[in-house]
Order: C-alpha cells, then sequence, then structure tokens
C-alpha cells in the first residue's frame, strides 16, 4: 500500500506541473492554479508518506 501512495503522490505532482504548464502556454491562469494545486496536494501526499515511513522503523 505504500509503494501505491507514493506512486500517487507523484502522478499528482507530475500532472500538476503538466496543467500548470498548459496554463502557461495558453495564458490560462484557471489552469495554472489547478496545477499548483495538484502540486501541492502531491507535496502533502509524499510528506505524510515519509512521516510513516519514520514511525515505521
Amino acid at each position: 500500500m505504500g509503494t501505491d501512495d507514493k506512486f500517487d503522490a507523484k502522478a499528482d505532482q507530475l500532472k500538476g506541473k503538466v496543467k500548470e504548464g498548459v496554463g502557461d502556454a495558453t495564458d490560462d491562469q484557471g489552469l495554472q492554479a489547478e496545477g499548483q494545486t495538484d502540486q501541492s496536494k502531491g507535496h502533502l501526499k509524499e510528506a505524510a508518506e515519509k512521516v510513516k515511513d519514520v514511525f515505521k522503523k
């Protein structure tokens, strides 16, 4: 389960990066904001996984 969660976190970060890039290219501020939100969500998930890993040891 932990590996899947880490993969989901990276996927959210990548998806956000793509959305933000497309928003930049098309001058769509809404899409840029969505991309930044997705990236933040991915970073938070990743941090939570790191905390879980610390307590597993």
